[in-house]
Order: structure tokens, then sequence, then C-alpha cells
């Protein structure tokens, strides 16, 4: 189940990607002045950048070895554990006449 929730994960990034947000993934350190780094990035810097906006941060660890809980959806009742509906998803795409 590890690998589906790493996938969500990975989905959910990708998603605030495309949203142009700023994303970030990589081993979490600090450097021996007290800074600290997500992969390349220095997380001081980005938050100096943006002091005194409202922000939300998501942290995913994908190293989470939870299960992924699997839901029901409301509208057709099939269980899926994605972040939403994938077959009704498929239908609002099509009946709105995007690919």
């Amino acid at each position: 189940m590890a690998a589906i929730r790493r996938a969500a994960i990975l989905k959910l990034a990708s998603a605030a990607y495309e949203m142009k947000l700023d994303v970030m993934n990589g081993p979490v350190t600090q450097t021996e002045d007290g800074r600290w780094h997500i992969g390349g990035h220095d997380l001081n810097a980005f938050l100096a950048q943006h002091q005194g906006e409202e922000l939300v941060i998501v942290l995913g660890s994908l190293e989470d070895e939870r299960a992924v809980e699997t839901r029901t959806c409301r509208t057709c009742g099939r269980d899926y554990t994605d972040l939403e509906c994938p077959y009704c998803r498929a239908n609002r795409i099509r009946l709105r006449g995007h690919a």
C-alpha cells in the first residue's frame, strides 16, 4: 500500500506544480550554519521571500508506510483510493468536452 500513498503524494505535488506553485522535494537536511534545505532548495530563503504572506504548506513523507484509506464515491458508489473518484472525474471531463 505504500506505493499507492507515494503515488498520491506525487500526484498532489504534480497538481501544485501545474498550478505554478512552489514545489520542493528531496531529503530534509540542515547545514552547519543552521539553514534548512529540502533537496537543493534553501527553505530559509523561501520562507524569507514569503514573509508576511499567508501560506499553506503541505508536507508528505514518501517513506510513510500507512495504508491509503479506500473511500466510496457519493455519486456513483464505486470504491477508490485516489484524491477523487477517477470514474466520475473521467465522465466530468468527457461531458464538458475536454478530450
